[in-house]
């Protein structure tokens, strides 16, 4: 798959071809950049040396795995607590899917049933969720019966409310501008 998050070519390349690093990267997509946080599973596999797994990282000393995420350049804004947080999701992913993600929508019988699923991540609440289903939904063609309506808005096609919508320069700027809009009208109100 063609994933354009990180608007780095090995970053990307490696979203696409990695469903634990998709999953890092939208779970650090909070208090930073997106490209920043999507690049982030990126950066900590170079610093490992190879691809992720979540068995490693779940096993990984969680002093030494802060300190890899604490690097210059930091992998987040607060790499101590994301380093948490990724170890906690990798941790679930072995004891509940075999360390595998794509598990997680493989067989989902429908988009209700793969929200749930996505909501009960560490780190994933139901926006979170919902913006990862639409982002599997339209870009990676996971779409089990009813995932545009489990995803909610960010469901919609056409919509520029999300990561789930962005798959080039531009359509990254027009997001960003409907983020900017969106927020310009609640401080009205």
């Amino acid at each position: 798959m063609r994933i354009q998050l990180a608007q780095r070519s090995e970053a990307d390349e490696l979203l696409g071809r990695s469903p634990l690093a998709l999953l890092v990267g939208m779970l650090l997509d909070q208090q930073i950049p997106m490209e920043w946080a999507f690049t982030g599973p990126y950066t900590i596999s170079q610093r490992l040396g190879h691809d992720l797994t979540a068995e490693e990282i779940a096993s990984c000393d969680p002093e030494a795995f802060t300190a890899l995420l604490a690097e210059k350049p930091a992998v987040h804004r607060y790499p101590k607590s994301m380093a948490g947080r990724v170890q906690q999701l990798a941790a679930y992913l072995v004891e509940h899917y075999d360390g595998r993600p794509e598990k997680i929508w493989a067989d989902a019988a429908d988009g209700k049933e793969l929200l749930e699923r996505l909501m009960a991540l560490p780190g994933y609440g139901k926006q979170k969720a919902q913006i990862f289903l639409a982002l599997l939904g339209k870009q990676m063609g996971v779409q089990p019966p009813g995932w545009r309506e489990a995803a909610g808005l960010y469901g919609e096609e056409g919509s520029n409310r999300s990561v789930a919508d962005v798959v080039d320069a531009g359509s990254l700027a027009r997001v960003r501008a409907a983020k900017q809009e969106a927020k310009r009208v609640a401080k009205a109100q």
